[in-house]
């Protein structure tokens, strides 16, 4: 069964449910041709290894710190911070506690498989749908 994205004016739970942080999960929320928001479940013990996303990126923390390694240096993000992150840099994603986040991906014409799908890619551990 695909995974169900919101539709434009509906309303989008950003909460996690109790077992998330359990398991790493990555949920696309909306995906078009153009944009990608990926709510993600970062545990504490599962960093994101360096990677790249062909479009530009925000990550917002909603819960918990992370730590985005990306320009030679690390940024901390406790909840309600956020950083950007232009298309193509290299960066790495690790959580100082369990945390929760909210990515935004714009994504460039003639892309394919999604930014859900790289940052599967990027955690060879990763389970749950994207």
């Amino acid at each position: 069964m695909a995974l169900q994205h919101a539709v434009s004016g509906e309303r989008i739970a950003l909460q996690r449910d109790d077992t998330d942080i359990a398991h790493f999960t990555s949920i696309a929320l909306i995906k078009t041709d153009h944009l990608e928001l990926i709510r993600l479940v970062l545990p504490k013990e599962k960093p994101m290894p360096e990677h790249r996303l062909e479009g530009e990126m925000t990550l917002v923390c909603l819960e918990g710190e992370i730590a985005v390694d990306a320009h030679g240096r690390t940024t901390i993000l406790q909840p309600n911070e956020m950083v950007y992150l232009a298309g193509g840099e290299p960066h790495a994603i690790r959580a100082n506690q369990d945390a929760v986040a909210l990515m935004t991906i714009l994504l460039g014409q003639g892309r394919s498989g999604g930014a859900a799908s790289e940052a599967r890619a990027a955690r060879p551990d990763s389970t749950g749908p994207a």
